[in-house]
């Protein structure tokens, strides 16, 4: 009754205003008589008018920047994802999809196609909307520099990373003698073009530097703290240095570029000595505050506005602004991370990859086109190479590492990735570098970064040791029944260890449990990183202790969660890998069908499976993205935990679908004397009765548990019975087919363990 007369008040309401709004629209037409007003009148049709009107929305400056945005994303994402596929860094993917969009290729190949996508008009708003996106990502980088592990290792790494600038800076310099009259612009002089070429050579990226560390697990090592500390140091000099280059630069001389620095000094004084003070006060009041208020964020973001207009209104470029507000933010972990999730998607994964394009639109292959160019470009990346490889290499030698360490810390800092492109965008902005030459050092950017991954590999391959003993290793070396567990929610991280548990319990002496947290490297700051390994096994460790159980602890930052937990499971050979179930978004909704429908397109892995015919087996499950790569990915067995308050495992059911979930068996028995279950058997359709091996299984389960074991039919699963059940244990195969055929008693099950062999 109550919806019918609101139906009624609301067609009511609505019509009558309609109404309302139509008359006085008509009356007003005779108020037009004697105002001249002129009805457009067309020769063309309401459907001419209409794509008329279509084509005009199109061509809008908004539009334009909208499509490109929306082409940037989509192909910059699927470049990263090939190159994380073959083990390199996605940045290197998304300076490549920049080069692929630009007139290199796209503009190549599909001339009309590019010119209505990349207007030359467009690229002005295209520019400094990345612009903002470098802004935002060097404030991120600010941040991420942890300046205490500066005053840890200063020694050793002011020598190394002071050494791996000035070797490769008066390399470049060097080079810059003898291209000088072949490659720089008209009326650079050569001082500008030199110190440009010096600072290009000198740069390392300390983001891509940092995940690689991250990635490899040497952040916890000696070795991995000297080389982010060398980075740090690096960073900070040589943006130091980069603004004095720019200062000279601009201001045409040496001389008059003093003022330049000197105005740069005060901005630099003022802003440790002034603007940090005051952040930190601030810092110190809302550190305890899960949420900072909108107006705290106003005054960091405000701040960082003005530091980064003030460098540009300087002369030194409002990137060192930003990188400068970074670095004085307080030294507060969840202080610090609570901006970096605020910029660093945005940042990163919008308007960053903008900035590629943006290069790769100035980047044109086709000028390296004649043997001698090939040439100069070769030697322009053996000068890059020999100047900071080397440079780094001789020095860490020096203060005393052995020459693996020294070779490692060499490859490490010859990682030049974005901030080469930073430094050369800048070049070229200020006409100080040609096309060809802005050519050539963006291919001795991507070769430099490109090379970090299979040259650490070599030098590890030439330099392994025997004592290096991973748990993993360990693992292999004890003939135990052995779980490995992967958590990334802390409360699935715990159930799982429960379920672990009761499988396990009472065969400490033949068992171990291993607890694995990966986490996507991009999520990770230098400045956190063992604080939050600690923030993640902490309360699974206080549970262990809880239960009398002992667990071991593996913990990594990772560009491929996936594909490395495979990797892991397999190296330490274990039994069984136990992980949650995250919920699909492709459930339960028009829209999430549709978005499961287009995450196929845009997800390469989910594409890959779709054409190969792997992604039919898990069309019709609940599974998530990353569980159903999971299983795709590994060979050994796998528990999948669907956790509904998941406790204990006093009462568990089995359904029995076919004979080939008499391998559930093994885990019935071992629940049943780990934990005394009492499992009941469910002979779905009388599978058991009709097959000998099925039979004989259950058979020997009663004889050996006889008050522990007892055999149901399908028709007792009610409700009353299901919520009475702590566990429900189902092959994978069996789960699809419970999925499939919809039975009215799977709403009702409790939390499910699904296993894979």
């Amino acid at each position: 009754m109550k919806k019918l007369k609101n139906a009624i008040f609301y067609f009511t309401i609505t019509g009558g205003f309609i109404s309302l709004m139509y008359w006085v629209v008509g009356q007003g037409k005779s108020l037009e008589i004697g105002r001249n007003v002129i009805s457009p009148i067309s020769k063309h049709t309401q459907w001419d008018q209409f794509l008329e009107g279509l084509f005009h929305n199109l061509q809008h400056p908004l539009a334009i920047l909208l499509a490109q945005i929306i082409t940037i994303i989509v192909v910059a994402r699927f470049f990263g994802w090939i190159f994380k596929k073959i083990g390199q860094p996605s940045v290197i993917g998304e300076i490549i999809a920049g080069i692929f969009l630009g007139p290199s290729l796209l503009g190549m190949y599909f001339p009309e196609f590019s010119l209505v996508l990349f207007p030359k008009e467009s690229l002005g708003n295209l520019q400094f909307l990345s612009q903002i996106g470098l802004i935002l990502f060097m404030f991120v980088i600010g941040m991420e520099l942890d300046l205490k592990v500066l005053k840890n290792k200063a020694n050793e790494a002011v020598v190394i990373s002071h050494a791996s600038i000035v070797f490769p800076f008066a390399l470049g310099i060097s080079l810059a003698y003898f291209i000088y009259n072949k490659f720089a612009p008209e009326g650079v002089e050569f001082l500008s073009f030199s110190l440009f070429m010096g600072i290009a050579m000198s740069i390392t990226a300390f983001p891509v530097l940092a995940r690689i560390v991250q990635e490899r697990g040497m952040h916890k090592t000696r070795l991995g703290s000297i080389v982010i500390t060398c980075a740090a140091a690096d960073d900070i000099t040589a943006w130091c240095l980069l603004a004095a280059v720019i200062a000279i630069v601009k201001a045409g001389s040496f001389v008059s570029s003093l003022y330049v620095i000197g105005l740069a000094l005060l901005y630099v004084l003022t802003m440790l000595f002034l603007v940090k003070p005051f952040l930190k006060r601030v810092g110190d009041l809302y550190s305890n505050n899960g949420n900072l208020s909108k107006p705290v964020v106003a005054i960091f973001f405000l701040t960082l506005i003005i530091s980064s207009y003030a460098t540009e209104v300087i002369g030194i470029h409002a990137l060192f602004g930003a990188f400068m507000m970074g670095a004085i933010m307080p030294d507060i972990s969840k202080f610090r991370n609570i901006f970096i999730e605020k910029v660093e998607d945005v940042s990163v994964l919008l308007l960053l990859p903008l900035f590629f394009v943006f290069t790769g639109l100035r980047t044109q292959i086709g000028l390296i086109n004649d043997p001698y160019l090939l040439k100069v470009t070769g030697f322009i990346i053996l000068v890059a190479v020999v100047g900071k490889f080397v440079g780094s290499a001789i020095a860490a030698k020096f203060v005393g590492q052995n020459w693996k360490e020294s070779l490692t810390i060499g490859a490490l800092m010859n990682t030049r990735g974005l901030m080469e492109l930073v430094v050369l965008n800048i070049g070229f902005d200020l006409g100080v570098l040609t096309s060809e030459v802005f050519t050539m050092m963006v291919i001795m950017a991507l070769v430099t970064t490109f090379m970090t991954g299979p040259a650490l590999d070599l030098i590890n391959h030439m330099f392994k040791s025997k004592e290096e003993v991973s748990v993993l290793e360990e693992a292999k070396t004890v003939n135990k029944f052995k779980i490995l567990i992967s958590f990334g929610n802390l409360e699935k991280g715990k159930s799982l260890l429960r379920l672990a548990n009761n499988l396990t319990k009472k065969q400490k002496d033949t068992s171990s449990i291993t607890a694995m947290h990966l986490t996507v490297s991009d999520e990770m700051h230098g400045f956190n990183i063992e604080e939050y390994e600690k923030e993640t096994f902490t309360p699974i460790l206080e549970q262990s202790k809880d239960m009398g159980q002992e667990i071991s602890t593996i913990f990594k930052a990772t560009v491929d969660i996936e594909n490395d937990i495979a990797d892991i499971a397999s190296q330490g050979d274990y039994d069984l890998l136990l992980v949650g179930l995250g919920k699909s978004i492709f459930e339960g909704t028009l829209l999430g069908k549709v978005l499961g429908f287009t995450t196929r397109i845009i997800n390469p892995d989910r594409l890959l499976d779709k054409i190969t015919g792997k992604e039919g087996l898990f069309e019709n499950s609940i599974f998530d993205e990353r569980t159903r790569q999971i299983i795709a990915k590994n060979k050994l067995p796998i528990g999948i935990l669907i956790d509904n308050e998941f406790q204990n495992t006093d009462k568990i059911f089995v359904p029995i679908f076919s004979v080939e979930d008499v391998f559930l068996s093994d885990y019935i028995h071992r629940f049943v004397f780990n934990n005394n279950s009492d499992v009941s058997i469910v002979d779905i359709k009388e599978q058991i009765e009709s097959n000998f091996l099925l039979k004989s299984t259950i058979h020997s389960l009663e004889q050996n548990f006889p008050q522990n074991i007892s055999l149901i039919g399908e028709k007792s699963l009610e409700s009353n019975f299901l919520t009475k059940q702590d566990l429900m244990i189902i092959s994978l195969e069996s789960w699809k087919k419970l999925v499939d055929s919809q039975r009215e008693w799977l709403s009702f099950v409790p939390s499910v363990l699904i296993i894979k062999t």
